[in-house]
């Protein structure tokens, strides 16, 4: 007789299941087996590579070097007191101007 879709399914999840069980039976083992080595020599998280480590930047090879951000000097500015370097994303109030039918040149420093 020829197993159905579902008996399939079933059976598959069942061997999940005691893999998952055998799984964590080994996994036990070696935590046990683990803790065993660090107590008997005397090993800390620092020896293990375990420690937290302070973040260091990312090496961008010996030749390559990050320029200086340099702050945006200011190209337009509205009456209230916004600003936008040209930089990025525009800003709301500049695009909202800009929907109404402004143009950029009105808001030029």
């Amino acid at each position: 007789m020829a197993k159905t879709y579902e008996q399939v399914m079933r059976q598959i999840d069942d061997l999940k299941a005691e893999a998952e069980k055998l799984r964590r039976k080994e996994v036990d083992g070696v935590i046990a087996r683990i803790r065993d080595a660090v107590k008997h020599y005397g090993l800390t998280a620092e020896d293990l590579g375990l420690a937290r480590a302070p973040k260091v930047a990312a090496s961008r090879g010996p030749k390559t070097r990050r320029k200086a951000k340099t702050p945006a000097v200011v190209k337009f500015r509205n009456e209230s007191g916004g600003t936008w370097g040209g930089r990025g994303k525009r800003p709301q109030w500049l695009r909202d101007a800009l929907a109404a039918g402004k143009t950029l040149d009105d808001f030029k420093v």
